[in-house]
């Protein structure tokens, strides 16, 4: 068996987020378990081989151990999603209205990024580099 790291968010109005994910960033539905409500208990969404852990915040008792952006004053951690085109990417981001945090440029390790929310806040950088390939 081998080990891996998968990133779990909790949201708001989790179906929209994933709605939001699935057309900039191009994630796919893998499984969506619904709560009460209309609420989404728990989600998985793929982007080649990584995947993101989704599901709606709630005040239960894991719920209570996460801070959504908001409850944290918008400060958050990052994502990394490593894609082939990031302008494409960039574009689409911003015609979907995201507040971008850095503009499109190239990077120092490499290839061009971006930092965009997502709209609850999350932030999320999108590239081409690609940690994998890269020397050590």
């Amino acid at each position: 068996m081998s080990s891996t790291v998968v990133p779990c968010l909790r949201y708001r109005d989790t179906p929209a987020i994933i709605e939001w994910l699935r057309s900039n960033f191009g994630f796919e539905q893998r499984l969506v378990i619904p709560g009460r409500n209309g609420e989404i208990s728990h989600a998985e969404l793929t982007l080649g081989d990584g995947m993101v852990m989704i599901g709606t915040h709630a005040d239960d008792a894991y719920g209570q151990l996460l801070r959504t952006p908001e409850q944290a004053g918008g400060l958050t951690q990052t994502i990394w999603i490593r894609v082939d085109d990031a302008d494409t990417v960039y574009s689409r981001v911003v015609e979907s209205g995201a507040a971008i945090v850095m503009k499109i440029d190239d990077v120092a390790q490499g290839g061009r990024a971006f930092s965009c929310r997502d709209p609850e806040g999350h932030l999320w950088q999108v590239g081409t580099y690609d940690p994998w390939n890269a020397p050590a």
